[in-house]
């Protein structure tokens, strides 16, 4: 299994309370998008920050229950899809978690010039955002 790499996103709200959001994308192939996620997360205006909380080694034992534990604390999920995201069993079993919780996800699209998959478990009316940074903050907001 590939090292998985969850990070909480977190944004304050209308009441100035923090939203909870974690991101899952294809760590052997997407990495650097979560980079460009976390350097946007900078800009002056955004509506949310990213807050390390990095898996660096592949959990060991019961991993699912343990990425579960984490994705339920959290108040939705960013999903950054790639070229190889349809194969990426970790980002769809996340997913699956994420679908029997309910929580709330999106599909963010990782490349602009390149065909981006969305995660096997990923419903078939789930739409593939494209990745701007006006749609970044309305989708963060819960606007999709």
């Amino acid at each position: 299994m590939s090292i998985r790499v969850a990070e909480w996103v977190t944004k304050r709200d209308n009441t100035g309370m923090a939203t909870r959001v974690f991101t899952s994308f294809d760590y052997d192939h997407d990495e650097f998008l979560r980079t460009a996620l976390v350097g946007q997360s900078r800009h002056d205006d955004t509506p949310f920050e990213i807050c390390d909380w990095s898996v660096k080694e592949p959990f060991t034992g019961d991993w699912k229950r343990k990425a579960r534990e984490r994705i339920k604390k959290c108040g939705q999920m960013i999903v950054i899809c790639g070229e190889y995201t349809h194969l990426a069993t970790g980002v769809s079993a996340e997913i699956e978690i994420a679908q029997e919780e309910g929580i709330p996800y999106f599909l963010l699209k990782g490349y602009s010039d390149k065909t981006c998959y969305k995660p096997r478990a990923a419903k078939v009316n789930d739409k593939i955002y494209n990745w701007t940074w006006p749609n970044l903050k309305l989708l963060i907001k819960g606007n999709r």
